[in-house]
């Protein structure tokens, strides 16, 4: 009789290569919603005080594991989230190394002061202790997806987003109407065959609410989280994009000229109208799309650094309680993430890039399916290219509210030159 055991062995260690490259997510979140409700900010100047809240503001994480590979995803519902805050986060995440969670906004600008603004006096108005309770639901919410980590399949998809859901207030057809859907679905388990975790990407100002209506909302964000959980189930995400000068919620009632009074629907109505139609298209996007068993997973980071050129900006960084790092020399030093999801291809933006360094940047990844997440790992403010700084009267805020002339041009070399050291996106 002959010896099965070399044939044993040899099956054995198929076995155990397939289980390593077997791809693993996991999701959770957690509710970030003050108790009780504080002032909202919408940018720099003091916060506006608040009597109700529409909908929980949230944070929420998927993590993904191939073989040695493991890194977050996490979108938290507030204006801007900086390093200093998302660094506090990284020090209590267990099992995954700091530079692979990455921590972006969703940009509603009714959420609590996480940037802490000062005004002309110095003083800063950001409850110091509820971004230090932030810090640990964040924390929180990334190790317990870890620990739900599961078998699952991917589908992976990016289409154009039809409908009423957002403009660019400038110049309204200069905007990325493309909608990128990450979905994993667990393979095994009590839940197999359904939604552990639906990933949204899309380039929009949440701001149909404002900070000036006394409410504190995830704005139109809220009922898209609502909508995809209600109808397929699993935890929904929302990672902004190239939004920048000024990508905005279609709240347009009419068309008119520029110059004349726009008139709009900013309520909560208006909110679940365009969040549920984001919803909507994400999900129709993404049916259609293959099941990926095992995709290829992919993630690294580099530092890059921006000169603070813009004295608004050096003042904020100065004078903030949160105590930027960079502050002192003029220099601003953060995290570029590059990862590679089965065909997918995502770069991360620190701040609101304009549409045209988005499209710029998006044509020249390795992937048919390129996502960028907007204001993700640190919010520096307005990304413009060099020839748009000050160009014209339409860009004199987003040109003020930026680091400067030459960041977006320093974030498109290094995010370019990192996809050209990178390896391709395979399925």
């Amino acid at each position: 009789m002959r010896n099965r055991l070399p044939y044993f062995c040899l099956f054995l260690l198929i076995q155990l290569a397939a289980q390593a490259q077997q791809i693993r997510v996991g999701a959770a979140l957690r509710v970030i919603t003050p108790d009780p409700l504080l002032p909202v900010s919408g940018g720099i100047g003091v916060p506006h005080p608040v009597t109700e809240k529409r909908g929980d503001l949230f944070a929420r994480a998927m993590v993904f594991e191939q073989g040695n590979t493991r890194f977050a995803i996490v979108n938290v519902d507030n204006l801007g989230w900086t390093s200093i805050l998302g660094n506090r986060s990284r020090a209590l995440i267990k099992g995954i190394a700091p530079e692979n969670v990455l921590i972006g906004a969703t940009h509603t600008h009714s959420a609590p002061d996480a940037y802490g603004f000062p005004d002309m006096s110095g003083k800063s108005y950001a409850d110091l202790k509820y971004l230090d309770w932030c810090v640990k639901q964040i924390a929180d919410a990334v190790n317990e997806a870890t620990a739900r980590l599961q078998p699952a399949t991917l589908k992976v998809a990016m289409g154009e987003a039809k409908g009423k859901i957002a403009y660019n207030y400038y110049a309204p057809a200069l905007y990325d109407p493309r909608c990128g859907v990450i979905q994993a679905t667990a393979t095994s388990g009590p839940n197999v065959g359904k939604p552990i975790a639906t990933l949204v990407n899309y380039a929009v100002h949440p701001e149909v609410l404002g900070n000036s209506r006394g409410i504190l909302s995830p704005d139109m964000i809220g009922p898209m989280y609502q909508k995809i959980e209600s109808t397929i189930g699993g935890i929904a995400l929302f990672m902004n994009g190239a939004q920048g000068g000024m990508v905005t919620a279609d709240t347009r009632l009419e068309y008119v000229k520029e110059g004349q009074n726009q008139k709009e629907a900013n309520t909560w109505e208006e909110c679940i109208r365009i969040g549920e139609l984001l919803a909507d298209e994400a999900m129709r996007i993404v049916a259609a799309a293959p099941v990926l068993t095992n995709p290829s997973l992919y993630c690294t980071s580099r530092k890059i650094s921006f000169p603070i050129d813009s004295e608004i900006m050096r003042y904020i960084l100065k004078k903030s309680p949160l105590q930027f790092e960079g502050g002192k020399d003029n220099q601003v030093t953060t995290q570029l993430n590059l990862l590679n999801i089965g065909p997918a291809q995502i770069l991360t933006v620190p701040g609101e890039a304009l549409p045209n360094v988005g499209y710029y940047v998006k044509r020249n990844m390795n992937s048919t399916m390129p996502f960028l997440f907007g204001l993700t790992n640190d919010a520096f403010g307005y990304m413009l290219a060099k020839v748009d700084f000050n160009s014209f009267k339409r860009y004199e805020y987003v040109s003020q509210t930026s680091l400067g002339e030459m960041t977006a041009e320093i974030y498109m070399e290094q995010a370019l030159k990192l996809v050209k050291e990178s390896p391709k996106p395979q399925n």
